[in-house]
């Protein structure tokens, strides 16, 4: 199992960040103009600066220009930058993970030639993935152990014509469109399947069109891309085509989402034992008080269970030869971890603003916001219904079929 003391390095992360997060990222998104969901745009100027820290390539290997920080790390690093601005968490999350999996283990040597260099040398060089698309239902609704049919309904297309492909489509609530400057594009290629394709956000042919803030279900910036013959060399073809390899089971990914929603709880719990400590009624701080007392501890419970969780399945995540000598169960613990966290946290939370009576739910003051932040985290990516049936199918062991296989059997 994975060992609770963490390593003098990842202490200094941790405190480094955490004292970034408290210095210049608080004050600025805790600002009272700042507080309503309406208008929150990316502090931009804090994220520079946090790219500069070295947040950006975190994950990335020494050999590539990153910090070779496992996930473990990351995970404590987008908690800690959660606690002052999720939003900041969010992108930074999102381009860390993305910049491992494309750099270090999914592009060819030429590939990551071309586009390794200009994102290590750009601080607002971030990445996306783009493969929601409008209309299309992604959840398991009627096909729980069942195949997904829905897997290969991308109206997204691209077509091969001489050494180039050439993309239509439009593309939907895309994490970090707004930022990125690399799209990774999942796209229908025919009777082949589904195919990923790098594309630079100056391609001719793609519109990039910012989602309006409001309403802000969401963490991060997101967007919309819209593809007009959109046309990329043949070798930005991400893997094989028609088995694209950003698809498959997300049971096991790395949980920073997870630890984002943490940081949220995280930060609520802080304000509210401060106010406790100071907030004096009956002649007593009202921490001395039991029923205030019992709520905190009930909140540090729900924060310390769900820590554990998360971290247990990002130590998973590393290390996967623990499922195959069964040192963990064979089961989506990213997934549970989302489940009970969201659910956890979001009580949490609001147990927090209760701690301040009618001042909690002021919109001046940073409580309401929080509240907003654990909803949005409880209802965001994959629906707790949906990842529920996930776990399910995990217990009996369901191995979805290759979607063409299982569609030609039906």
């Amino acid at each position: 199992m994975y060992n609770l003391h963490l390593s003098p390095e990842q202490l200094q992360v941790r405190d480094t960040v955490r004292d970034f997060v408290a210095r210049e990222i608080k004050p600025l998104a805790c600002a009272p103009q700042r507080l309503e969901a309406r208008t929150r745009p990316l502090l931009m100027d804090l994220l520079d600066k946090a790219s500069q820290m070295g947040l950006r390539t975190l994950a990335l290997s020494e050999d590539a220009g990153g910090a070779d920080a496992d996930h473990l790390t990351c995970c404590i690093v987008t908690e800690e930058l959660a606690v002052g601005d999720p939003d900041i968490a969010a992108v930074l999350a999102q381009t860390s993970t993305l910049a491992h999996d494309l750099f270090e283990r999914l592009m060819t040597p030429d590939q990551r030639a071309r586009f390794l260099p200009p994102f290590l040398a750009d601080d607002r060089y971030h990445l996306a993935v783009a493969e929601q698309e409008p209309d299309r239902d992604s959840t398991l609704g009627g096909d729980y152990h069942r195949p997904h049919a829905s897997e290969t309904g991308f109206k997204t297309t691209a077509s091969r014509v001489g050494d180039m492909w050439v993309i239509n489509g439009r593309k939907d609530s895309v994490a970090n469109a707004p930022v990125a400057k690399l799209f990774a594009v999942q796209t229908s290629t025919g009777s082949r399947g589904v195919s990923t394709l790098l594309v630079p956000r100056d391609t001719p042919g793609l519109s990039v069109i910012e989602n309006e803030p409001s309403p802000h279900w969401h963490h991060g910036a997101r967007g919309e891309l819209i593809f007009n013959d959109c046309r990329v060399p043949a070798d930005n073809l991400l893997g094989a085509e028609g088995k694209s390899p950003l698809a498959g089971d997300t049971g096991r990914r790395i949980p920073l989402h997870e630890a984002l929603n943490l940081g949220i709880g995280r930060a609520a719990f802080e304000a509210a034992l401060d106010y406790a400590q100071l907030r004096v009624q009956g002649g007593r701080r009202i921490i001395e008080h039991q029923a205030i007392g019992a709520k905190l501890a009930e909140i540090a419970i729900r924060l310390e269970v769900a820590r554990t969780a998360i971290w247990q399945a990002a130590w998973a995540s590393d290390h996967p030869e623990a499922f195959a000598d069964r040192s963990l169960a064979d089961l989506p613990l990213t997934t549970i971890a989302k489940v009970f966290s969201s659910e956890a946290i979001y009580h949490a939370t609001k147990d927090a603003a209760e701690c301040f009576g009618a001042m909690g739910v002021m919109r001046d003051m940073p409580m309401q916001k929080y509240v907003h932040d654990a909803l949005v985290c409880l209802h965001s990516e994959t629906g707790n219904s949906d990842a529920k049936l996930r776990i399910a199918e995990a217990l009996t062991s369901y191995q979805r079929p290759a979607d063409a296989a299982a569609l030609a059997a039906e």
